[in-house]
């Protein structure tokens, strides 16, 4: 089964001509099922990058996905047309009386700030206080899943001496998980931030598990103890150019940025970078969608808010 996307969005066509089934508004409205109801909440700058990735690793699943696009009413975005913003995208006002079976919030360049400080915080303070009564199951990316820790359980964000930037080996801590189900015992995944949070301060929270590490760039997957929140680290949705790009960029604007570690063959950033992690996301979101949303999420959403259990029962 498709995810159900706008008629007009561009990742429309990119999706298409990697040959994954996508299915039009239009055409949703012959099928006669309820499809899963996903928020995806998008503080990257290029959103139609990132929304095309996001697309991309949930459309890999034989579920029918119905996607919102969210954007920060108090954020104006300088990096994605207005024009676009406005044909796909609503505000948290838009849909905080929605009930969803999923929730993704993603990354922001912004981790050398303060989490008060950024512009959008209290509206993304009010975004993680209603995914606790009106989502199932909420998957946190980079930025997004520190800045969710320090809101929720009160773990701090820790600034790296120097950007931790490549692609590196992980392995899961809790490999009877669902979430890791077909995963190789050592994988790869992207990372591109200047901060981390620490195992240590993971630990010492009981209502969290710290799922997956590694030893180079540190804690990579962090959930609690019901499955109704996921904190990753890393960025399984890249494409392989991605690190080029921002490698690239930064090099052109003559700021200081290291090559990007285990990413380009020979270390030679004239070579195509090889994607070593393509399978490994597209099994971290089937997996998150499958055992985690669907296989426990209400069929009446509007029971949401109850725990995991409870779900899971009706």
């Amino acid at each position: 089964m498709p995810i159900k996307i706008p008629d007009d969005l561009p990742a429309r066509s990119v999706l298409q001509g990697e040959h994954i089934f996508v299915m039009t508004e239009r055409r949703a409205l012959h099928q006669d099922i309820r499809p899963l109801r996903i928020a995806l909440v998008n503080l990257m700058p290029i959103k139609i990058t990132t929304e095309t990735q996001i697309l991309r690793c949930m459309a890999n699943t034989p579920l029918q996905i119905e996607v919102d696009l969210v954007q920060m009413a108090s954020h104006q975005s300088k990096n994605t047309p207005e024009d676009h913003l406005l044909a796909f995208y609503k505000t948290f006002d838009e849909i905080k009386e929605s009930h969803y079976d999923g929730c993704i919030i993603t990354g922001a360049p912004v981790e050398l700030m303060d989490y008060e400080e950024v512009e959008y915080w209290p509206e993304l303070c009010k975004i993680f206080d209603w995914t606790t009564t009106h989502v199932h199951s909420t998957f946190h990316i980079c930025w997004g899943a520190q800045a969710a820790l320090y809101y929720h359980y009160g773990i701090p964000k820790h600034i790296l001496p120097e950007k931790l930037f490549g692609v590196f080996k992980h392995h899961a801590l809790t490999k009877k998980s669902r979430l890791f189900r077909g995963f190789d015992d050592e994988y790869w995944v992207p990372h591109s931030r200047h901060s981390e949070v620490m195992a240590e301060d993971i630990r010492k929270v009981p209502e969290l598990k710290l799922m997956s590490v590694s030893e180079e760039a540190g804690v990579h997957i962090v959930g609690d103890q019901e499955g109704r929140q996921f904190f990753v680290m890393g960025h399984s949705e890249y494409d392989a150019g991605t690190l080029a790009e921002e490698y690239f960029r930064d090099v052109n604007r003559g700021l200081p940025i290291s090559m990007p570690k285990h990413y380009y063959p020979d270390n030679d950033p004239s070579k195509k970078p090889i994607d070593q992690w393509r399978a490994t996301g597209q099994l971290l979101y089937t997996n998150w969608l499958n055992y985690f949303v669907y296989q426990t999420t209400p069929f009446n959403l509007d029971l949401l808010g109850r725990n995991s259990l409870d779900c899971a029962m009706l």
